[in-house]
């Protein structure tokens, strides 16, 4: 049973700066990619930022130049550090992992900026 776990969130004044974590567990397989989303009240998921296997990444164009994501393959690991936080940030941020045809999603970590 695969599991991502997401730690690093919490309450920051705008231009601040957090790093989330995402440890993902329950198989020996290497993730095809790993990605952050986000959830604002009242919107969609949406896309922050993705890493392919190979490192390859994507980014919103909201947090390009601002947010950094990294992963360490031998620990199935993928981290979001987030620089000059804006209030618009303010979100429930979910890890994503995807492997062959399935899709794993951890339980949100909430991500506060006030102004």
């Amino acid at each position: 049973q695969v599991q991502l776990v997401e730690s690093g969130g919490g309450l920051v004044q705008a231009g601040g700066s957090l790093r989330l974590s995402c440890a993902a567990s329950g198989t020996a397989y290497r993730f095809n990619v790993m990605g952050w989303y986000r959830q604002a009240p009242g919107k969609q998921r949406e896309l922050v930022a993705t890493i392919y296997s190979g490192g390859g990444t994507r980014y919103s164009d909201s947090v390009k130049g601002r947010f950094t994501i990294s992963r360490d393959n031998a620990k199935n690991t993928v981290s979001l550090q987030m620089n000059s936080l804006k209030a618009e940030d303010t979100a429930v941020y979910y890890c994503n992992a995807e492997i062959l045809t399935n899709a794993y999603w951890g339980q949100g970590t909430q991500v506060t900026v006030s102004s």
